[in-house]
């Protein structure tokens, strides 16, 4: 027994782990493209050579992969219990007295070992591929586009320039040449045309340098007016033409790393140990600057009261007798008219520099807390990963075991289905948690607590082999309820 028992855990293993790469690396691809299609602007157009592009790929394929690895388990257990029950292997191996809990076991430990891979990959690889992955898309946002100037059309990819050239020869020179040079400002627009133009990079990649052959160009003077006589009414321009004209233009097109301590601070490029220390970092330093805060505007700040003392801060020249008997009312009633008002405006105004100074206080502080919400935000959604891993399997399993159906067919459409749902509830809970609506564990574990007993619930069926998708039980369910209906004497003393 122990034998054939061995026998079922390879066979079950050698099938899952054949459909989880296969559904592991499409659901990587297909994530991939959409991840790619999102950054499409900053990798079209500007030259990138293909190592940068490879670099691109693989840090952007590490960082799809805490959504691909719990689609794939749930595609693959989902297909691999289908294919057992629709071929009745699952049937035989109930019918030589294995449970389904044992048939899963093999299973359930691999994905067990795969949730702590995925919980190391997360806390250990995925921070350093974000870091490098973001510090590259900063990286090519910087960079300038490859300079191709179409035929027939204005190009503004170039910053304070539009040119457009009407046609080009095989070496590349261009013909019939118009440039609207915006650079100083659109009150001092430039225009110039020209038969023929070339264009090239400088040495270091760093300027453009066009030369035009045989134009014209117009110069608005408003510039030069404007410092010359002060006003604008009467503005001059200048008509210049020329057989030949060179300009250089700032154009980088040479590629520059970020460097990628900028993102040392961020909460993507930290581990647990690092999210951990900023939290509580951070958080002690909030509570100091609240307590000081607070201490500040209760006991300097109170309205000119010491708080400490429970008395008015007098000025120095009253008596110790007139302390003793001080009283507000008393004081107000002896001030006159012209008092009073002043009195008011110095109350408004030293109220209102204290809800200023408040107000600024809130913006420090809910700073802070924003800071300490993303650092929390990515130290649970660390953990979350890992155990969805396995929310995932005791959900495709024993789903797999009822509907009995294998192939790419129902199993595709009920995995892409159940995925969409965990989506949205993660996205969901990972909102509310951004926004402090909820406490960041509440929103990021939403997904898992809603799912789990999803999963309890479908292997408990499974394992009963309860009908839980067979049209003819429902059928038979519905007729029995409506009969036990009928024969109620709730539903006799209606019917008088």
């Amino acid at each position: 027994m122990a034998k054939v028992v061995k026998r079922i855990d390879i066979y079950l293993l050698r099938n899952f782990l054949g459909l989880f790469l296969a559904t592991f690396f499409i659901a990587i691809f297909i994530l991939l493209m959409q991840f790619m299609w999102m950054h499409v602007n900053d990798l079209v157009g500007k030259g990138i050579s293909i190592g940068v592009l490879a670099e691109f790929f693989i840090y952007a394929a590490a960082s799809v992969v805490p959504l691909a690895l719990p689609l794939a388990i749930l595609l693959s257990s989902l297909i691999s219990f289908g294919n057992l029950a629709e071929k009745f292997e699952l049937t035989a191996m109930k019918a030589a007295g294995i449970s389904l809990f044992r048939i899963m076991r093999p299973l359930a430990f691999f994905v067990m070992m795969l949730s702590v891979g995925a919980f190391f990959f997360s806390n250990n690889i995925l921070p350093k591929s974000q870091t490098k992955l973001w510090a590259l898309i900063f990286s090519l946002r910087q960079k300038s586009p490859e300079l191709q100037i179409p035929v027939g059309e204005f190009y503004d990819e170039i910053s304070g320039y539009q040119i457009y050239v009407r046609d080009k020869t095989p070496r590349g020179e261009l013909l019939n040449v118009m440039i609207y040079d915006y650079s100083m400002g659109f009150e001092n627009a430039k225009v110039m045309v020209a038969d023929t133009g070339r264009l090239a990079a400088s040495a270091d990649k760093r300027y453009l340098t066009l030369d035009l052959i045989n134009g014209e160009s117009f110069e608005n003077l408003n510039k030069q007016q404007q410092k010359a006589t002060g006003t604008t009414k009467s503005i001059p321009y200048r008509r210049e033409t020329f057989s030949h004209k060179r300009i250089i233009i700032d154009f980088a097109t040479d590629f520059n790393r970020y460097d990628e301590s900028i993102l040392e601070d961020q909460h993507v490029s930290k581990n647990v140990v690092q999210l951990t220390h900023s939290i509580d970092s951070v958080r002690q330093e909030s509570r100091e600057r609240c307590a000081d805060q607070s201490d500040r505007m209760i006991h300097e700040r109170y309205f000119g009261r010491d708080n400490r003392h429970d008395a008015v801060i007098l000025p120095e020249h009253v008596t110790a007798e007139e302390r003793a008997h001080y009283n507000i009312d008393s004081l107000w009633a002896s001030m006159t008219v012209v008092q009073h008002r002043q009195a008011l405006t110095l109350a408004q105004e030293r109220a209102r520099n204290y809800r200023d100074q408040i107000e600024y206080n809130a913006i420090l502080l809910e700073d802070t807390d924003r800071y300490i919400r993303k650092h929390e935000i990515e130290l649970y959604r660390k953990f979350t990963l890992a155990f969805a891993c396995l929310v995932f399997f005791f959900i495709g399993a024993p789903l797999g075991a009822i509907i009995r159906k294998g192939g790419l067919g129902a199993p595709v459409v009920i995995s892409v289905i159940l995925f969409i749902i965990y989506y949205i509830i993660d996205n969901t809970g990972y909102k509310m948690a951004r926004e402090a609506i909820w406490p960041c564990w509440t929103g990021m574990w939403l997904s898992s607590f809603v799912l789990l007993p999803v999963g309890i619930f479908l292997t408990y069926k499974a394992a009963t082999d309860s009908p839980l998708f067979n049209p003819e039980a429902w059928v038979i369910g519905w007729k029995r309820f409506v009969s036990n209906v009928k024969q109620s004497k709730w539903f006799h003393y209606v019917k008088r």
